[in-house]
């Protein structure tokens, strides 16, 4: 597995696909493995080169010490292109992923284009998480097991249902977030720079095309922040997936996987670096 190194830090990803495809990152949520964006992986790589890293503190890259900050991930998003020989390339980025897309198409210049799944530009506007759902998330019952608690903490994340709906498929997530996730510390750290996270007051300077996709339902990241996000993205637009929740990609891939298919290639690279998109500040 290729490794790039950002400051000390060995970051591993995955490339899969056709070498002569358009670029696209898959940046995956707090403390979640790149398993996560298997479903886009099997419809996307017959045409794009998609490059997979696991963030700092997860999977098989580096543990280093905490807090983390979204600036140092949007730098080992960038030692990821550099060490691929990338110039420009697109960036798909969920919950935490998406943050790390953000900050990195402020900070760096390869960014052709943005999508962006259930995310946050953080601060005080944004509509932190539902009391309910933090309390789930932090208070596991007394007595579960390692994989209990990852279905109970998961819960809020999936629509009503799905687990009785999906009960294999279930457990094959558990076991991929079980083998592939991150550890406990590096899920601490990568929490700790979504809680300082804050580019509202810098994400209008955002000006590659960029999609926000949101579900309705998140009950996890609340669909208002996709909102506020499209409103001050110059280019920026909305879908809100009716009765979508956090993990609105999982449950409903074929769309999603349209959705973002539809989106590059409305926007090749080679158009948006011609216009210059794709410059930090």
């Amino acid at each position: 597995m290729p490794t790039a190194t950002n400051d000390g830090v060995a970051i591993h990803y995955e490339v899969d696909g056709p070498t002569d495809g358009e670029p696209v990152v898959l940046i995956e949520g707090l403390g979640y493995g790149r398993w996560m964006w298997r479903w886009q992986r099997e419809r996307l790589a017959d045409e794009y080169r998609l490059l997979l890293p696991d963030n700092r503190g997860t999977g098989d890259s580096d543990v280093p010490e905490g807090p983390y900050t979204m600036a140092a991930m949007a730098g080992d998003v960038d030692a990821v292109l550099a060490d691929a020989g990338v110039e420009a390339a697109h960036l798909v980025g969920a919950s935490m992923g998406g943050m790390i897309a953000q900050q990195y198409a402020l900070d760096y210049d390869r960014a052709a284009t943005l999508t962006l799944l259930c995310t946050s530009h953080g601060g005080e506007e944004s509509v932190p998480i539902p009391e309910e759902t933090a309390a789930t998330i932090l208070e596991v019952p007394e007595g579960y097991d390692e994989r209990e608690t990852i279905r109970h903490r998961m819960e809020p994340a999936v629509s009503d249902g799905f687990y009785d709906a999906n009960p294999d498929l279930v457990e094959s997530i558990v076991d991929w977030r079980l083998a592939g996730d991150a550890t406990e510390a590096g899920r601490n750290a990568q929490a700790a720079a979504v809680q300082a996270f804050d580019v509202g007051d810098r994400v209008s300077k955002i000006d590659q095309p960029t999609l926000v996709l949101h579900g309705s339902a998140d009950r996890v990241v609340p669909v208002e922040n996709g909102r506020l996000l499209a409103e001050k993205l110059p280019d920026g637009d909305l879908e809100i997936v009716e009765d979508g929740p956090h993990l609105f990609f999982i449950e409903d891939p074929d769309h999603v996987a349209d959705r973002i298919r539809e989106h590059l290639f409305a926007n090749p690279i080679e158009a948006a670096t011609d216009a210059g998109a794709g410059g930090g500040d």
